[in-house]
């Protein structure tokens, strides 16, 4: 699995410094990254028929931006930190069919009013682990797609991919499908830290994948690292950032450990057996500290999360046109759509999928028809993960001026020193980067503050 894909308070601890079990399980658990609005737990199955009405109503300017989003949860072991759907060690039988449901889930969408003649700009591929498919399925996958919906005019497509799965056949079959984008979950080149967290791949496999990737031709690839993972020290996590930059990727991604109490890791951290985990503002400090050193070496911090070789070719168009209110529809089980101001999952479980593919239905879960005011928040926190955002556009956009709407959470982080506000853009102050997600609650409606996320 790669992690491209609710606020809490920081501890009072410093970069280094490590917690133990009991001051972890009361620190650290729960969610933390933000990456939509509402909140999840506000989406429900009542809200349907405002999804279906989104689908129902041909959609003004069909130049608008468009893309898919393609859930494979298939997985050979699930991480410890994971609160993705993933299946492990699913048979053949299975999958075959999960494929054939996304294909026909892809159809039945391509007949939707909202979505004729709509042109697919961007797709990502996400999971689970997506890389576990063999390079026929891949080909076969990515064929049925073109047909039943518009790639003409595609400009992204992005696939997550694990280093013991990225052999030379598949990586071959996504290169000839045209992938454009590789994004590769390493998380940390240091195999203890790798064991602890429950991932199967080690340094060597990511070497070995590392050179295949390059050898088969891709020259846009992401290495996703993670910081706070349990038994990471501060050694061990800058010693793995020096090596992913010897390599040069194109763009290197830097998530925090979050611990959603769905995980296998918070039962761990519940029940005391974990130790050694970083606090929050340790892991906000090691983040600063990562980001310096990859603008050192040339990189540019494009979000909270991410820095880039080369600002003007090395975009994640999945992301940037999404936070600026693109249309998405999430094909596979779980997935999320945004379409027409109303957000949307599907079924939550591979046999509910599977069930509705049965039934010849689109596997509709929840829903939530986001108001005027609640679309101008959802934007607004997800251009500031981007590290800026520009009023004057979500005024036009929108109808309202942000700088009312948020006056005293604007005046009130500046005073902080979390952000600046100049020539109507509120930028973030590096500080206020690395610990994005925490300040973003701040601009939620109050009957969404202190509410589960999920």
């Amino acid at each position: 699995m790669s992690t491209e894909s609710g606020g809490q308070e920081s501890g009072a601890a410093t970069a280094g410094s490590q917690l133990n079990a009991a001051t972890a399980a009361a620190n650290l658990l729960g969610s933390y990254f933000v990456s939509t609005y509402p909140p999840f737990s506000q989406w429900t199955a009542s809200e349907l028929p405002a999804y279906r009405s989104a689908l129902a109503a041909p959609r003004a300017g069909r130049a608008a931006p468009f893309g898919l989003y393609v859930h494979i949860p298939f997985c050979v072991e699930r991480c410890q930190y994971c609160y993705y759907l993933a299946v492990d060690g699913a048979p053949q039988d299975i999958v075959a069919s999960y494929l054939d449901a996304l294909l026909a889930e892809t159809a039945l969408y391509s007949r939707a009013p909202a979505l004729l003649e709509r042109r697919v700009g961007f797709a990502y591929f996400g999971g689970g682990t997506p890389s576990l498919l063999t390079a026929n399925q891949i080909e076969e996958l990515f064929a049925g797609l073109r047909q039943r919906s518009d790639w003409s005019q595609i400009e992204e497509i992005s696939f997550e991919c694990a280093p013991r799965t990225s052999t030379r056949k598949r990586l071959a079959a996504l290169h000839a499908a045209g992938v454009n984008r590789l994004s590769m979950g390493v998380q940390q080149l240091d195999d203890q830290v790798l064991e602890r967290s429950g991932r199967v791949h080690r340094v060597d496999d990511v070497e070995r994948a590392w050179g295949r990737i390059r050898e088969t031709g891709f020259d846009n690839v992401n290495l996703d690292l993670m910081v706070g993972m349990h038994g990471e020290t501060e050694t061990s996590f800058f010693r793995s950032l020096e090596r992913v930059i010897e390599w040069a990727p194109e763009s290197v991604t830097l998530y925090q450990l979050e611990i959603p109490l769905n995980t296998p890791l918070s039962r761990d951290v519940r029940g005391g057996n974990v130790e050694e985990l970083a606090s929050w503002e340790a892991k906000h400090e090691r983040l600063a500290a990562a980001f310096e050193r990859l603008e050192s070496a040339g990189y540019t911090v494009r979000s909270g999360y991410t820095a880039v070789r080369d600002p003007n070719c090395h975009g994640f168009q999945y992301q940037e046109a999404q936070y600026a209110g693109a249309d998405l529809v999430g094909l596979g089980a779980a997935s999320f759509s945004y379409l027409g101001g109303v957000h949307h999952q599907n079924l939550a479980t591979v046999p509910a999928y599977l069930q509705a593919h049965r039934d010849q239905r689109l596997p509709l879960g929840r829903a939530h028809r986001l108001s005027r005011d609640e679309q101008l928040v959802r934007e607004m926190i997800l251009q500031l993960k981007l590290g800026a955002a520009d009023m004057s556009r979500l005024e036009r956009k929108h109808g309202i001026a942000p700088e009312r709407v948020f006056a005293a959470q604007l005046q009130q982080l500046e005073a902080e020193g979390w952000l600046q506000v100049t020539d109507r853009t509120a930028t973030l102050s590096r500080e206020g980067l690395v610990r994005v997600d925490e300040l973003l609650p701040r601009f939620y409606a109050l009957r969404h503050r202190d509410v589960r996320y999920s």
